[in-house]
């Protein structure tokens, strides 16, 4: 059975869907699109597929495709997301779910109203740590949970905002390590200790402050709908990437996400789940399962039920992240 495919934003996430799509055997790549003439050039070259210069163009022909990737920056999401939906098009998006709350709900509102499934890429949620680290804390191999911790530590150059300037601003990407960098940390976190109930936090512009207008830091203390608190930090300050660290305590042991999962046991033993190299891998940051992610997405599609990780669950992190800027009074006027 061949699936189509046809996506939305030709930049450079892009390239990883492209990837995953070389990888899937049973999905095509019929269609592109993107506003950039350049960028849609390139694309056709490198996939062979239609290209597309408008939403509403490819939009004409939905019937040639069956799911829409969109990839596009962060402003628009929303819009585009809505417009698939509406024509009853199966959408794969990539994060955050949108530039802010309202444009969130916008498209929860349009996923309950359309016939069609929709997918946000948390992949890292497929990650063998992340599953490892479900199913250990569902077994209660923990023993009763009392914290959490998680830590971004990144790096991101002067260039990097340069190359695409839409990243250092409010309008163009929403935020700065939280919602572009952190947000899959942010996601994981409240995956395996629950809803966000309340926090304390906050969000700073450390090293370019002079040139961009979103957060590089942030840090935020959460307590969880069970009573459990937990901590983050994010920043993209140090002149080198690190590892990102999720760790979980409980009473009977802890278990640490750190290139890989490893579990510290009550007995004093150590087991470790080694992270797949995935056969579609992109930069580093992006993660090791967004081929798996989008497998899974296309082999539920005859299942009725909404996909796992719809528009919902992306609203947790969204929501959380929102709270942060809310709360500190150099983001405050822009979120």
């Amino acid at each position: 059975m061949e699936l189509r495919a046809a996506l939305i934003g030709c930049g450079d996430v892009s390239t990883i869907h492209f990837e995953a799509f070389d990888a899937i055997d049973y999905i095509k790549l019929v269609a592109v699109c993107d506003t950039d003439p350049n960028r849609l050039a390139a694309a056709v070259e490198r996939t062979g597929a239609k290209g597309y210069s408008s939403v509403e163009e490819l939009l004409s022909d939905k019937q040639n495709f069956d799911v829409v990737h969109v990839t596009t920056p962060h402003f628009d999401h929303a819009d585009t997301v809505v417009a698939c939906l509406e024509a009853g098009v199966n959408v794969i998006m990539e994060k955050p779910l949108a530039h802010t709350l309202a444009d969130g709900q916008r498209i929860i509102d349009a996923a309950d109203n359309s016939s069609a499934k929709i997918g946000v890429c948390l992949q890292n949620r497929y990650n063998v740590s992340s599953q490892q680290m479900r199913r250990v804390l569902d077994e209660g191999l923990l023993g009763d949970i009392t914290g959490g911790f998680a830590q971004v530590v990144w790096t991101r150059s002067l260039a990097y905002y340069e190359r695409r300037l839409w990243r250092g601003t409010w309008q163009g990407s929403g935020g700065g390590v939280l919602i572009n960098q952190a947000l899959h940390t942010i996601d994981l976190l409240q995956w395996f200790l629950g809803p966000v109930t309340k926090l304390r936090g906050r969000a700073q512009t450390l090293k370019f402050a002079d040139v961009i207008e979103v957060e590089d830091t942030a840090s935020a203390f959460l307590t969880h709908e069970s009573g459990v608190q937990s901590s983050f930090y994010a920043t993209l300050t140090p002149p080198i990437d690190h590892p990102v660290e999720i760790e979980i305590i409980g009473t009977k042991g802890r278990a640490v996400i750190r290139d890989g999962l490893t579990v510290y046991g009550e007995d004093g033993s150590l087991t470790t789940y080694p992270e797949r190299k995935a056969p579609s891998s992109g930069r580093a940051y992006w993660g090791v399962s967004h081929e798996v992610f989008i497998r899974d997405f296309y082999e539920s599609l005859d299942d009725p039920e909404p996909f796992w990780i719809g528009p919902r669950e992306a609203m947790e992190s969204l929501r959380i992240l929102k709270e942060i800027y809310a709360q500190s009074p150099e983001m405050a006027a822009h979120n």
